[in-house]
């Protein structure tokens, strides 16, 4: 089996074509990690409950992001396999319908955001100071959702079409927009007043319509898959058939992960202000250091993807195979490495006595969930997908997080009334009970074939 490998692959073509790929992508996600928890960071200087409230607002945000997660990921196995059969028409298509949606969504949230931010608030604490500080922030922020649907659906079809580079290029510009400008605006630099946390939100909204400019700017580039508004106008139904019949498993997945995630901010937003402070930064450093394993799931995904729809299975399985080889001894580093962060971040956070014990013992945890969910994210976000075979990371994480996972938890807050760490340490287990069965799923192969359709069928 080794030398068939190597026959088709050798092992350091592999390892180029991969990271050529993934380096990217990761890069583009730290980016994207790094603006999502600019806000957050860059308030903690204003005060511990500034930064609470704020760590809890962006929770909305990554609401939205899966929501956008299922439609990017959905748009992926479409674009990818399409992509790799020399079929742009079809993927001018899919990117089409796939705007369409990604702005309904966006409007959605503005709204809810706009209109009902103290509302939206009081379901993630029951602590008035925070409320009111986080409805502030929502209420300014709330422009931004206009923005980042259009320019994440531009950056998605970028990293599937080879352009990965130029996508790292636009959210790289972005945060630096966004961290300059939450220095001028928090801090009151060059002049300007002193707007804290408002002054966090009007920066996001800044930035994020830099980065859909440019996003716009780049997809026109010649030789790209473009944006064709009588497409949009007129949405291919049988690629819309294929988006949701692979996008709804997704989607699923993503919600009732995505939200099951949610309630465990919501179980620690009520065990006091310590706890959501120590949790929030527990979460921008497992956040900005699982980069690397994000992105090899991402680029796994599409370079599966692009075999699959050149009908070159047997080469599919053994990309596979080779990915989780190699995201196993990334997830082991990426565990190392937030331990080894663990003593920078005691320092850098500024939080109380009792939020920084909490903060130490939650990094250690954060480290072997770090290490399991590298793995998952490869198999249950990338490869799967990737075939079509959404279904089993829905039913997976269903079971795993609301049969097992938040009832456990809700009991061991509320009822039992354990210690905070304890409380956490039972909320951060789901990606290690995923890993057993996501692995032998993957060894079925079910997410080996093609999903495409000919010209003449659609």
């Amino acid at each position: 089996m080794e030398e068939f490998n190597q026959r088709l692959m050798p092992r350091r073509m592999f390892l180029r074509q991969v990271l050529t790929l993934a380096l990217p992508i990761a890069f583009q996600q730290l980016m994207l990690s790094l603006s999502s928890c600019a806000d957050t960071l860059m308030v903690t200087a204003v005060g511990q409950d500034e930064l609470s409230a704020v760590s809890l607002a962006t929770q909305f945000q990554f609401i939205f992001s899966l929501f956008l997660a299922a439609l990017t990921l959905g748009m992926s196995v479409l674009v990818a396999q399409y992509w790799g059969a020399g079929d742009t028409d079809a993927v001018e298509r899919v990117l089409a319908f796939i705007m369409l949606y990604a702005s309904l969504l966006s409007l959605v949230f503005f709204a809810a955001t706009l209109l009902l931010p103290y509302q939206l608030m009081s379901v993630m604490t029951n602590d008035a100071a925070l409320t009111a500080i986080g409805a502030q922030y929502l209420r300014i922020s709330s422009v931004s959702y206009l923005f980042i649907g259009l320019s994440q659906i531009y950056l998605c079809l970028m990293k599937n079409v080879g352009a990965a580079v130029t996508g790292m290029m636009v959210s790289t510009v972005g945060v630096a927009v966004h961290i300059v400008m939450n220095a001028v605006l928090i801090y009151g630099w060059m002049g300007m007043p002193k707007l804290g946390v408002l002054g966090a939100a009007a920066s996001t909204v800044l930035s994020r319509a830099i980065e859909l400019t440019w996003s716009v700017i780049a997809a026109r580039h010649s030789g790209r898959p473009r944006m064709r508004l009588r497409m949009m106008l007129h949405p291919d139904v049988p690629l819309q058939k294929d988006f949701w019949r692979y996008s709804l498993p997704v989607l699923g997945n993503e919600l009732v992960w995505g939200c099951g995630f949610t309630m465990y901010t919501v179980i620690m937003g009520h065990l006091g202000a310590d706890a959501v402070a120590a949790n929030s930064v527990a979460n921008i450093v497992k956040d900005l250091l699982v980069c690397l394993s994000l992105g090899l799931g991402n680029a796994g995904g599409i370079l599966v993807g692009n075999l699959l729809g050149r009908n070159a299975f047997d080469q599919a399985r053994i990309m596979g195979d080779r990915l989780c080889k190699l995201v196993a001894l990334v997830g082991g580093g990426t565990g190392l490495l937030i331990i080894a962060a663990r003593p920078l971040a005691l320092r850098w956070a500024g939080l109380t006595p009792q939020a920084t014990h909490y903060l130490s013992i939650m990094l250690f945890i954060c480290a072997y969930y770090a290490a399991c969910g590298c793995m998952t994210n490869l198999t249950i976000a990338g490869i799967f997908p990737a075939g079509g075979d959404a279904r089993f990371g829905l039913v997976c994480d269903a079971i795993v997080m609301w049969l097992i996972v938040v009832p456990v938890g809700l009991l061991a807050a509320f009822v039992l009334e354990l210690p905070v760490l304890a409380v956490y340490a039972l909320l951060n287990t789901d990606e290690c009970i995923k890993l057993v069965p996501a692995l032998i799923h993957y060894r079925k192969y079910r997410w080996v074939r093609n999903v495409t359709r000919s010209a003449k069928d659609r």
